[in-house]
């Protein structure tokens, strides 16, 4: 029967097992003061308190050569109970903690550790991966100490251990290929593992031995025993060993980077002792492998992030030739997938998604972004995207990893990786589920270790460390890129706005200058024609009557101008405009001009309010229906429609007609100054009337639009952006320049 009680495995993540107030039976234990040297306590197998102070005195400790936190250091040899014994010690806290345990025969220079320094060092050097060297240390490991079967496993990113090197004697069940769940060694258990590298159990069926205070000195039950290597293990633990049909085990630690990479594990059918010197060659062993396992890590990763960030070079290079916009980056020639061994790659901007190799549809690329960007994170990844994300079940088997970067914070722009569901069957070392006894109501250890097969889903490929970091490089690049192209387009911007006001003064200049001109032409034709009428022949009147006409159409030319540039020098000041009231007063003014024409007006019975300048308003509608009523002469009625318009960005209308139309092909041109479609012969005007709609609803922040056809008309609309939240923000000090 255990010395100590059985705690029941649910709790044994609280288990003190760095302080399991007692100790293995093979060896024995005393506490001293570090200051004085004082005896404080002692191990119960002990013949007595006096045979306690007698062995320390025969091997006198330094204990100010001891450094705390490091492991036991040999102090010597003394003869108990007609055997020799090694004597270790360390330091915990202000005390220091003296083992006593059976000596193995003296090696000189045949000890473990110079065969460990002489024959080993030279073959794990040259191992040219991390399974080579599992592969050589279980093998050494096995030859020193003699276990019946020797692992090497290591922790997977879930905690689980996979075996990746084994050797045993015949009658020992294999391992190899197979995984141990991570709740096998408990989180406490791995922490301890990462401060004292190497444990021994010797016996799985012995019975602890508590510890005692000396005369006069406290209960030394809570003393951490973290580093000492008669320390008494969980008894969860021995049934573990005994389910698993080994009596005798022995772990070494393999750290990498500071984390529990794996562990060395040796069992064995039969009680099995190892002395203090095969221990420390056994610990330097594992330090080894610890090294070469870091190195080779290491330099891989180096290597990988050396060849990433080329690639990442190359992308940049490319996007720098290109007009930089990200959408660019799904282009075939980038192969932007290719630089995470992604199966395809996705560019989300807002509602807008572009591909490149095979990804999820692009509505549902739309919503993982969305999702992603919603979480705040710069990147996002994880080899099994439904533990995740909600809808992560409809993405298989396309996708099942994700690797994904946020472009911007203020904008949903996300960059996406994929990479398709790999489904594993993973072998276990047993059934890793744990069921309660019936009659007594605890969870034990599992029982069986036979090999039990579980088919796992919903995971892709892992992603390496190194293509996250390139993911982020790729990132800071984009951003920097992103961030020159706007300050460029920033400095272009303001050059083409001086450029435009050194436009409008000329053209404001020069049309301003060119009226009086036309006037006087056209006044001295008059004159001429006056003063002459009497000796004038027809055909001079005719050609006087060409110069009278065209003066008189350049005169129009200018004003237009004239008119053309105020609408950019102008001030806005807006307010809330019912557009109802201005249209209708539009329309009655257009019927007084047109009094000898039939046309059929048909207005909506609820325009919108819009938040506008009303007198650029008002002329920008005025050269809407102008429009409508000039090109539909020839039409016996004439049509004319004034409609509501709305759209995602504001309110506005539509004025529709049923006159001559045009091509679609040459709706680019028709908001262009001058620009006509038609000869002047059939349709007056000067081709400046759409160019000041366009100017006065783009000043406004809003957009304009055109739809015709050859002879069944034409659609001119627009809409403004509705009102700022602040109606009482100034809307401007501008002011209209005479003439």
């Amino acid at each position: 029967m255990s010395a100590l009680p059985l705690p029941d495995l649910a709790q044994c993540a609280d288990e003190p097992i760095r302080v399991p107030g007692a100790i293995q039976p093979h060896g024995r234990l005393a506490v001293l003061a570090a200051d004085s040297g004082r005896l404080l306590a002692y191990s119960a197998n002990w013949p007595s308190e006096q045979a306690v102070r007698q062995a320390v005195s025969l091997v006198p400790v330094d204990s100010g050569r001891l450094q705390a936190g490091s492991g036991p250091s040999w102090v010597g040899s003394l003869p108990l109970d007609g055997r020799t014994h090694d004597a270790s010690a360390h330091r915990q806290g202000d005390r220091v903690i003296v083992e006593y345990e059976p000596a193995g025969p003296g090696a000189g220079m045949h000890a473990p550790i110079y065969a460990v320094a002489r024959d080993l060092l030279p073959m794990v050097q040259q191992a040219d991966s991390v399974v080579a060297l599992c592969e050589i240390v279980a093998r050494e490991m096995k030859r020193l100490t003699g276990f019946g079967r020797c692992l090497v496993y290591r922790f997977d990113p879930d905690g689980h251990g996979e075996v990746l090197a084994e050797r045993l004697d015949q009658g020992y069940h294999s391992y190899a290929g197979h995984r141990f769940p991570a709740n096998d060694v408990p989180a406490q258990a791995r922490a301890l593992y990462l401060v004292n590298h190497i444990r021994l159990i010797p016996s799985a069926s012995y019975d602890p031995v508590p510890l005692l205070p000396a005369a006069g000195e406290a209960d030394p039950s809570q003393l951490d025993l973290s580093f000492a290597s008669l320390r008494s293990v969980s008894p969860v633990h021995l049934e573990y060993m005994r389910n698993m049909g080994t009596l005798a085990s022995m772990s070494v630690s393999i750290v990498s980077r500071g984390r529990l990479w794996g562990l060395i594990s040796c069992h064995d059918h039969q009680p099995r002792y190892l002395p203090f010197q095969t221990r420390v060659a056994c610990e330097h062993l594992g330090r080894l492998l610890s090294l070469q396992i870091q190195a080779q890590e290491d330099n891989a990763e180096a290597a990988q992030r050396l060849a990433l960030h080329q690639r990442v070079l190359k992308l940049v290079a490319l996007m720098a030739e290109t007009d930089g916009t990200l959408q660019r980056l799904v282009s075939p020639d980038l192969a932007i997938q290719e630089l995470a061994a992604a199966s395809g790659a996705a560019v989300v901007l807002n509602d807008s998604c572009w591909t490149i190799g095979d990804t999820p549809p692009p509505e549902r690329v739309r919503e993982l972004a969305h999702w992603i960007s919603a979480r705040g994170e710069d990147l996002f990844c994880t080899d099994r995207l439904p533990e995740h994300y909600p809808q992560g079940e409809a993405l298989l088997p396309q996708c099942a990893g994700v690797l994904a970067m946020s472009i911007s914070r203020v904008h949903r722009h996300v960059v996406l990786w994929f990479r398709p569901e790999l489904v594993q069957t993973i072998r276990w070392a047993g059934d890793p589920r744990k069921t309660p006894l019936p009659d007594k109501g605890r969870i034990h250890p599992r029982r069986s270790f036979d090999s039990w097969q579980e088919r796992v889903r919903g995971r892709s490929a892992p992603w390496l460390a190194a293509e996250a970091a390139a993911a982020g490089e790729l990132r800071q690049a984009l951003i920097s890129l992103v961030l020159r192209r706007a300050e460029e387009m920033a400095g272009h911007a303001v050059e083409l706005g001086r450029v435009n006001k050194e436009l409008e003064a000329f053209s404001y200049t020069v049309s301003h200058d060119l009226r009086a001109p036309m006037r006087h032409i056209a006044g001295y034709v008059d004159l001429v024609i006056e003063d002459n009428a009497a000796t004038l022949d027809e055909r001079a009147r005719r050609y006087l009557g060409h110069v009278k006409g065209a003066a008189s159409f350049a005169g129009q030319l200018v004003d237009a101008l004239l008119d053309f540039s105020r609408l950019g020098r102008s001030g806005l000041r807006p307010s809330q405009v019912d557009l109802k009231p201005l249209v209708e007063d539009l329309v009655d003014e257009m019927r007084q001009q047109e009094r000898g024409r039939r046309i059929e007006w048909e207005v909506d019975a609820s325009l919108p309010q819009v938040w506008a300048d009303p007198l650029l308003l008002q002329v920008a509608i005025r050269n809407l229906l102008s429009n409508a009523v000039k090109y539909t002469r020839g039409r016996d009625p004439a049509r004319v429609r004034v409609a509501t318009a709305s759209l995602p960005e504001g309110s506005g209308l539509e004025v529709s007609d049923n006159g001559v139309g045009f091509p679609m092909k040459y709706v680019g041109k028709l908001f262009g100054v001058f620009q006509r479609l038609h000869r002047t012969e059939d349709f007056d005007g000067t081709g400046i009337g759409l160019a000041n709609v366009k100017r006065i609803v783009e000043r406004h922040g809003g957009q304009v639009w055109a739809r015709g056809e050859p002879d069944r008309g034409a659609t001119f609309g627009f809409v403004l952006p509705p009102a700022p939240r602040n109606n009482d923000v100034a809307s401007g000090n501008g002011r209209e320049e005479s003439d």
